[in-house]
C-alpha cells in the first residue's frame, strides 16, 4: 500500500514536523510511506496534479488554520479524479468535527488530537485488508468515535525523524519538539485540553539537537507550549546548546514568570543573537487573566523580562491578545502600555481566536462573544468590546509592526511618547489619522510611510514642537533609506553651506580611508538645528556601506564644529 503524507504550508521555508513523526512511528509495517509538502500559494490544479502523480492508495493531509479551506477543496477534487483513493485528515482543524462532517466531505477517516497511535492503527488495518475498528482519536464514517484521545505516555517510543532522515534540513527553519502538553489551562488555547506535560528523555533531546547543530540549521524553533515548565530541565538544554552550538539561532516559547535565579544567571551568558524568547503576556488585567484561567504572576513576569532586557542579549518577543473576556478597549490600551514599558524588541497584538475545541469557544454564547465561524475564527465583538473597537486594535497592531517593531522610528517615537503620554496613546492617535486618510488600504513604499508620518506631525503639533519632531523623523529616514542629495524628502529643510560641504567631503575621505574597501560607499549630509542631544546647528553625515550578500549598513558621523 502506497501512502502519501502531505500538507499545505503558509510559506515554503516551513518544513513539517508532524508528518515526519507520523512516518517514523508508522514505519514500513503500514506500507510504503512518502512525504510531499506544498504551499497554499501554489495553484490548486498544480498541487492536485502532483498528488495524483504519486499514485498513492492513501493520502493523509495535516490540516491547520491556514490551509483548511484549500485542503478541503483538494479533497473534493481528488475523490473526483480517483474515487478509489482513501483520504485521511488529521490535525487541530479537524480534531473536533462531528459525524455530519462525513456527509459534506468525501473523507474516509479523521485522526483527532495526537495522531501517531490512531494513524498507525488505521493504516495497519488497511494494509492487512481488515476493517479498522474505531479507537480514541480515530473517527470513521460508519461508527461513532470512542471518547478520549490516544496519547503516548513515553515519547521516546517515537523514533527520531531527524535520525531517520525524514526532516528537510535545507530550508533554513526546522521545528523541534522536546515536550508535549502544557501545565496551564488558558481557555483560548488548545493546550488547555492536555494539562499533563510529557517530555522526551534528555538523552533523546540532546542527540537530536546535536544532529541539528552539526547540520548548521539556520533557525531551530522549539514548539513546546511552555519550554521552561521545569527549570533544571530547561537549564540542561540551554547549557548543551551554549557548549555545542556553531551558528544556529534558537527560538523558545517560555513563561517568563517561571524563570528562577539560576536560569536567569545562565541566560545572561548567552551570546547576543543566539536565542529568541516568545513570551505570552496576553493581558495585564488580573480579572481577565483569571477569567481565562491563566495562572501567571504579572509582577514576576515584569521583573524577569526587565532583567532579560537589561542584559540585552536575547531577542524578546512579547504577545498580547485583544478581545479576551473582561477587557474593554481602553483596558486593552492599558495592557499595551504596560507591556510597552517593558521595552520588548517586538510587541505583537492579535485578536483572540475562538479555536475549535477550546473552552473559550464552548463558552462563547454564554459570554456574549461573536466570532467568525470560518478560519481563523477571530473575534468580531463581545459584551466588553465592539467590532469598531476591535478594528481600531487591528489598526494599532499594523502600526506596531510598521512603526515600532520595525525600529525605523527609534528617534521620533520616544519624543512622541513623551508628548502624548505613552506608546499606546501614540499608536491610538496615529491609528485615527491613518484610518481617516484611508492609509490601511494596501501597502506603501517606505518613503511614502515617512511622508505620511510627517503629514500627521504637521496636523497634530504646533510649529514650536514640530521642528524637533521633524528633524528626528529626518534622522530616522536617513538611517533606513539611502538619501540622495537633491531628492531628499521635504522634512529635510536645513541646507548645508558651501564651506560645510567642503568639510563634509574632507571628512568622508578620511572615513573611507579607514574602511575596508570591499563594497560600495555613498554618503549624504544634512544640517540639524533642533536635536536635543546636540547643541545648536549640527552637520550629520550618513555613510551607506553596501557589500555583496550583506545588504546596506549605515554609519552616522557628526562633523566637528
Amino acid at each position: 500500500m502506497n501512502i502519501l503524507l502531505t500538507t499545505l504550508h503558509s510559506k515554503y521555508i516551513h518544513a513539517s514536523l508532524a508528518l515526519p513523526y507520523l512516518a517514523a512511528f508508522c514505519g514500513p509495517e503500514c506500507g510504503d510511506i512518502r512525504i510531499c509538502e506544498y504551499t497554499v500559494h501554489e495553484p490548486k490544479e498544480t498541487v492536485l496534479s502532483r498528488i495524483v502523480e504519486q499514485q498513492a492508495d492513501v493520502v493523509a493531509f495535516s490540516v491547520y488554520l491556514w490551509n483548511r479551506v484549500a485542503t478541503l477543496e483538494l479533497v473534493a477534487c481528488l475523490k473526483q479524479v480517483a474515487p478509489q483513493l482513501k483520504i485521511v485528515l488529521g490535525g487541530p482543524e479537524v480534531s473536533f468535527e462531528d459525524a455530519d462532517f462525513f456527509q459534506y466531505y468525501p473523507v474516509d477517516a479523521l485522526v483527532c488530537g495526537e495522531g501517531e497511535l490512531p494513524l498507525r492503527h488505521l493504516l495497519r488495518a488497511w494494509e492487512t485488508g481488515q476493517v479498522p475498528v474505531p479507537i480514541p482519536g480515530l473517527h470513521l464514517p460508519v461508527e461513532p468515535a470512542p471518547s478520549g484521545r490516544s496519547l503516548l505516555d513515553n515519547l521516546d517510543e517515537l523514533p527520531s525523524p531527524f535520525a531517520a532522515g525524514l526532516v528537510d534540513l535545507s530550508r533554513g527553519l526546522v521545528y523541534y519538539e522536546s515536550s508535549r502538553g502544557c501545565p496551564y489551562t488558558c481557555s483560548f488555547c488548545m493546550s488547555a485540553l492536555d494539562e499533563r506535560v510529557r517530555s522526551f528523555s534528555m538523552e533523546r533531546i540532546l542527540s537530536d539537537l546535536q544532529q541539528l547543530i552539526d547540520a548548521e540549521v539556520k533557525q531551530i524553533k522549539f514548539v513546546d507550549r511552555t519550554f521552561n515548565y521545569d527549570n533544571p530541565r530547561s537549564r540542561e538544554i540551554f547549557k548543551f546548546i551554549l557548549q555545542r552550538n556553531r551558528c544556529s539561532h534558537f527560538h523558545f516559547e517560555i513563561g517568563a514568570h517561571l524563570l528562577d535565579e539560576k536560569t536567569l544567571r545562565l541566560l545572561e551568558t548567552v551570546p547576543p543573537g543566539m536565542f529568541q524568547f516568545e513570551i505570552g503576556v496576553q493581558s495585564s488585567l488580573p480579572e481577565t487573566l483569571q477569567q481565562v484561567g491563566r495562572r501567571a504572576s504579572l509582577e514576576k513576569l515584569a521583573e524577569n523580562v526587565s532583567r532579560l532586557r537589561k542584559a540585552d542579549n536575547i531577542h524578546l518577543h512579547l504577545d498580547l491578545i485583544a478581545g479576551l473576556p473582561g477587557e474593554s478597549y481602553q483596558q486593552f490600551l492599558s495592557s499595551l502600555e504596560w507591556v510597552a514599558q517593558l521595552h520588548p524588541h517586538h510587541l505583537q497584538v492579535e485578536p483572540v481566536k475562538l479555536l475549535p475545541g477550546t473552552p473559550l469557544r464552548q463558552q462563547a454564547g454564554a459570554r456574549g462573544i461573536r466570532f467568525d465561524p470560518n478560519p481563523p475564527y477571530a473575534i468580531l465583538g463581545s459584551s466588553e468590546i465592539g467590532y469598531a473597537e476591535l478594528e481600531k486594535l487591528r489598526g494599532i497592531s499594523r502600526l506596531l509592526d510598521l512603526l515600532v517593531n520595525s525600529h525605523r522610528f527609534d528617534f521620533l517615537l520616544p519624543l512622541l511618547v513623551e508628548r502624548l503620554g505613552g506608546q499606546a496613546k501614540v499608536l491610538a492617535d496615529i491609528e485615527s489619522y491613518w484610518r481617516e486618510k484611508g492609509l490601511f488600504q494596501g501597502s506603501q513604499p517606505l518613503r511614502e510611510i515617512y511622508l505620511q508620518v510627517y503629514a500627521y506631525l504637521r496636523q497634530r503639533f504646533a510649529e514650536t514642537e514640530l521642528n524637533l519632531l521633524r528633524e528626528a523623523l529626518a534622522r530616522d529616514y536617513a538611517h533606513h533609506e539611502r538619501v540622495v542629495g537633491g531628492s531628499e524628502p521635504e522634512f529635510f529643510t536645513s541646507r548645508i553651506t558651501e564651506a560645510e560641504s567642503a568639510q563634509v567631503r574632507q571628512r568622508v575621505k578620511q572615513e573611507i580611508a579607514r574602511l575596508e574597501r570591499t563594497g560600495k560607499i555613498q554618503f549624504f549630509a544634512a544640517a540639524f538645528e533642533h536635536l536635543l542631544e546636540f547643541s545648536g546647528r549640527t552637520i550629520l553625515i550618513f555613510l551607506y556601506l553596501t557589500k555583496p550578500g550583506s545588504g546596506q549598513r549605515v554609519r552616522e558621523i557628526m562633523l566637528e564644529k
